[in-house]
């Protein structure tokens, strides 16, 4: 009977020690997967997911191919972190819902796509300190028509019109708080798409930062398109600033960032970055 009350303790003892080794391991996998920062140097790579098509930020060179084909003044940041890393980049393009999602689900290490603050955002992701901020650019503006110039001066011009932003932007949040009426409301994937839908006379108005629209007027002159004169959006203080995406708990990641984003900014490398790719973007008709 002894014998049997022995045996019977060892085996508790044995089950006891795997139960709390396993319990041990899955908490020491649990503080390692939080810990993307590690998991990307221990890798080799980081996953940087964008919308290739928001110039001068980040944009495709078609006279190039593969990874070289993305460029922008986002793309060149991308770089840089990689290199401050040790890593090598590789980016992941997707639409700009799909760029949101997969940060907040932590599929991807960083989204660099030109992300502005909003509320709802930030309580999806971390954002990053602000690396580009456009106090001396022009900020948010309609894009029309230029026959609708005498039709449409302001906000308060759209009630019988149809206006167009792209989906989860900051474009999205102009439209939603601040235009008091409008006919129809359409939201796409990316910014060109609504200002081609406003040239095809499918939208009357694209919500859009002025900066890049002007880019667009500027090399399709005959687009027969214009930015609406003495109009800007109201942008609150809180929202200013381009901003970095990570995934929430990534706090170690999120600092190492915000140390590089100060960097470039402080030596005004992001500024030098965003005015050569403006240039870029014109040439190519972008």
């Amino acid at each position: 009977m002894k014998k049997i009350m022995k045996t019977a303790l060892v085996m508790v003892a044995i089950l006891l020690a795997i139960v709390l080794a396993s319990g041990c391991t899955e908490r020491s996998l649990i503080e390692t997967s939080v810990n993307r920062l590690e998991e990307i140097k221990k890798r080799g790579y980081i996953e940087v997911v964008m919308e290739p098509y928001f110039a001068p930020y980040e944009f495709i060179d078609p006279s190039k191919s593969g990874s070289e084909k993305y460029v922008g003044s986002d793309v060149e940041l991308a770089k840089y972190i990689a290199e401050k890393l040790g890593v090598e980049l590789k980016i992941i393009p997707l639409e700009f819902t799909a760029v949101l999602g997969g940060i907040a689900e932590g599929k991807y290490d960083l989204a660099i796509s030109a992300l502005a603050y909003t509320p709802l955002r930030a309580e999806a992701m971390i954002l990053s300190k602000g690396y580009y901020f456009s106090e001396d650019a022009p900020g948010y503006g309609l894009l029309i028509r230029k026959e609708d110039e005498d039709k449409i001066k302001d906000a308060n011009d759209l009630s019988n019109k149809t206006v167009v932003a792209q989906s989860g932007s900051l474009q999205e949040l102009f439209v939603n708080e601040q235009i008091p009426k409008y006919k129809e409301f359409k939201r796409v994937s990316a910014t060109t798409d609504g200002i081609l839908m406003v040239e095809q006379n499918k939208a009357d108005s694209c919500v859009v930062a002025i900066s890049m629209a002007q880019l667009y007027i500027d090399a399709n002159t005959g687009s027969g398109l214009k930015i609406v004169d003495d109009f800007e959006f109201k942008v609150d203080k809180a929202l200013s600033g381009t901003r970095i995406g990570i995934t929430l708990g990534e706090n170690e990641l999120a600092e190492k960032i915000n140390e590089i984003i100060d960097d470039v900014v402080d030596s005004g490398q992001y500024e030098q970055w965003y005015k050569e790719y403006a240039e870029y973007a014109k040439q190519l008709g972008l």
